[in-house]
């Protein structure tokens, strides 16, 4: 599974911004998947993931009231929106799959390339 991401870019300090993850030459209707991201001179961070039929999801604390993960299987994509973002944002955010079942994965097996997305304080 090929992952593609859009729709970063750059946004003031408190707008919003949405964010698209698609899957080439695949379906992403039995991963469960997730949004990271990494800032300059960071390590890849976990933001948030979503189960396989969208019921429940999971955000890293920093996120929590202002991201919210969604997914379309039916659109074959899984989408990050983002509200009151805020400076230290700022990263490129990945998209990434892991086949499993239940729960919630240790490893992901497919990582998409990236998309910036710059708040502008």
């Amino acid at each position: 599974v090929r992952l593609v991401e859009s729709g970063g870019g750059l946004v003031q300090a408190g707008g919003s911004l949405r964010v698209s993850c698609t899957a080439a030459g695949g379906s992403l209707i039995s991963y469960t998947m997730g949004w990271f991201r990494q800032a300059p001179g960071k390590e890849r961070e976990f933001v948030a993931a979503i189960n396989l039929n969208g019921v429940n999801a999971l955000y890293e604390d920093s996120v929590k009231g202002r991201f919210t993960i969604s997914r379309d299987n039916a659109k074959n994509a899984v989408y990050l929106e983002m509200n009151n973002l805020k400076y230290e944002d700022t990263a490129v955010y990945y998209c990434a799959a892991a086949g499993l079942l239940s729960g919630w994965p240790a490893e992901w097996d497919y990582w998409g390339q990236g998309t910036q997305v710059t708040v502008s304080s």
